[in-house]
């Protein structure tokens, strides 16, 4: 058995500090302090990924660069939206494969619900729908090489009015004998995440807050609606550490154009992209991200006078929301998932730019 001389060691230091003067004892105890501090100090583990958002997958020279880049491991593949027809809940959009994916990457398959579809419904038809949902995941993959996956994702901004079904469906899903040993992960919303009273928690092993689609889109103006800081700052902060369950990062590298007729919100024109902008005799600048049409451009559906607000996220803003979010997350593993991969959207960031926004959770 061990023992220790506590009045001995008591006395070695008084006598050490006594022998020492003002300056010097304090430089001592600050060094003391901080080796304390650096040994219990231990890094998080970040991995880093993408979604996948497109309807058909093509094994891209430029995307897979990208995932070789970041060391990733994982892709989340949106496999289809479950929105409302004549039937009730069906497939939308499902995704197509025309390759294979690489074999170092798992598929992460993410459903996402339409909140409307969960309106009105009896537990009855939320049992059926949640067999539904995983029997059409489990077929859906085999086409991607991959006959298994490890973590189930499910998109849904749902609000105060269908929370308990939401609710009930991801545990009916979560039960399902197909996802026994498997995550199943949800989206969160800012505004989720803040009223975690009235919106409750989903129950999920994990959440991925998405950190992007914050602002007013229709709202006529220069705001940026993917991405604003003081709107991050508004609703994250000290929720992130409370949040019961543990949390994952989304993180917008996309960009759109949107159209205002009138000071109307007319809709995103998927046409054009930020290089057509630098065209100042088509698209002359009026304010901070806004344009206005010099002349009518029908294959885009445009007219001579429309206002294209063009909003996209610079490597800067990224990271200093990164910055801010890691001060809170208390999880000691975490996935930066950044949406999406897309190479017309990718080459306006560097490699250096995604991993440094991506380190600063370390």
């Amino acid at each position: 058995m061990f023992t220790t001389n506590y009045y001995a060691t008591d006395h070695y230091w008084h006598a050490v500090l006594n022998r020492m003067k003002l300056p010097k004892l304090i430089v001592f105890l600050t060094a003391v302090i901080l080796l304390v501090l650096v040994s219990c100090h231990k890094d998080r583990v970040v991995s880093t990924s993408f979604y996948y958002w497109k309807t058909v997958y093509d094994n891209n020279p430029l995307e897979r660069k990208y995932l070789n880049a970041m060391h990733s491991k994982e892709l989340y593949m949106r496999i289809m939206d479950v929105g409302y027809g004549d039937n009730g809940p069906q497939p939308v959009s499902p995704v197509s494969f025309k390759s294979a994916l690489p074999d170092s990457i798992q598929l992460i398959p993410v459903v996402f619900i339409v909140n409307d579809v969960l309106k009105n419904q009896t537990s009855g038809q939320l049992d059926d729908l949640a067999a539904k949902i995983v029997y059409y995941v489990e077929g859906r993959i085999k086409p991607s090489g991959r006959l298994t996956y490890k973590e189930l994702q499910i998109d849904c901004d749902w609000t105060r009015s269908t929370r308990d079904n939401y609710f009930y469906l991801l545990r009916r899903i979560k039960s399902n004998i197909k996802l026994k040993n498997k995550i199943l992960s949800a989206t969160l919303r800012l505004h989720q995440l803040k009223y975690q009273r009235s919106n409750g928690t989903p129950p999920v092993d994990r959440a991925m807050l998405m950190c992007y689609n914050m602002g007013n889109l229709r709202k006529y103006g220069d705001q940026n609606s993917i991405l604003e800081q003081k709107e991050i700052e508004k609703y994250a902060g000290k929720n992130l550490g409370n949040y019961p369950v543990p949390l994952d990062v989304g993180l917008p590298v996309f960009s759109w154009a949107v159209v205002f007729r009138h000071k109307q919100y007319a809709g995103i024109t998927k046409r054009l992209g930020s290089v057509n902008f630098a065209d100042q005799r088509t698209f002359k600048p009026v304010g901070n991200n806004l344009y206005t049409l010099q002349k009518d451009l029908p294959k885009s559906g445009l007219l001579r006078g429309d206002e294209i607000r063009l909003e996209r996220i610079s490597a800067d803003q990224l990271f200093a929301c990164a910055s801010y979010l890691q001060k809170f997350l208390s999880s000691d593993t975490l996935k930066i998932i950044y949406f999406h991969l897309d190479e017309p959207t990718l080459k306006h960031y560097t490699y250096e730019n995604l991993s440094k926004a991506a380190a600063v959770f370390r």
